[in-house]
């Protein structure tokens, strides 16, 4: 009897009528590349990492209040084995420190998404391999870059071998980091960059 009675109270939560007014639904189809459906599925998503915190009702600004932490987002299948997953949290993050609340984590997925054009991955993937926040990929960001696609299994030298590697190869005005427009040159030539900046729903 308890299964029934939790299965009906799925099905009227998950109902087109009741999570969202027709206006936030249409404001976030403004706002992201996803449909209504889309949007619905990513709520129940975000819903089922955490039923007791996350309300049934997102109406007025609940979206943008309610925050899941960052523990509990990071078991989603797409950013469970992406070595990145903390720091994609924290730039999604209004708070900085990756909870995310629904807003974030439709921005989230709607940068990720396959319909997002190239200019806008590529801001975000910069500000994700920005750690320090300056607007630069200097030495330490590489540093940290690499050791977090490596799992950090490569030596110190190893690692500033590749540094040098990349610095001499994207640095094109010699200041020994890389700015946005040189980030730009370089991974906007690469198919794979396109190919693996995305994530399905």
């Amino acid at each position: 009897m308890g299964n029934s009675a939790s299965s009906i109270s799925d099905l009227n939560l998950f109902s087109k009528g009741g999570v969202f007014t027709s206006e936030q639904l249409d404001e976030y189809q403004d706002c992201t590349f996803f449909t209504k459906k889309d949007i619905l599925r990513l709520y129940k998503r975000f819903y089922a990492l955490n039923p007791n915190k996350v309300p049934s009702n997102m109406q007025g600004n609940r979206a943008s209040i309610v925050a899941l932490t960052f523990e509990e987002v990071e078991r989603i299948p797409e950013l469970k084995e992406n070595p990145f997953r903390r720091r994609i949290c924290e730039v999604f993050s209004e708070d900085g420190c990756g909870n995310l609340t629904f807003d974030d984590f439709l921005d989230m997925f709607s940068v990720f998404s396959e319909m997002a054009p190239l200019p806008l991955k590529l801001k975000y993937a910069f500000r994700i391999y920005d750690f320090d926040g300056d607007d630069y990929l200097g030495h330490d960001d590489l540093s940290k870059m690499i050791r977090s696609l490596t799992r950090d299994e490569l030596t110190d030298e190893e690692v500033e071998f590749i540094i040098e590697r990349i610095i001499e190869e994207a640095d094109l005005d010699s200041d020994s980091q890389i700015s946005y427009a040189e980030f730009e040159h370089v991974v906007s030539r690469s198919p794979d960059f396109i190919r693996t900046f995305h994530i399905r729903i």
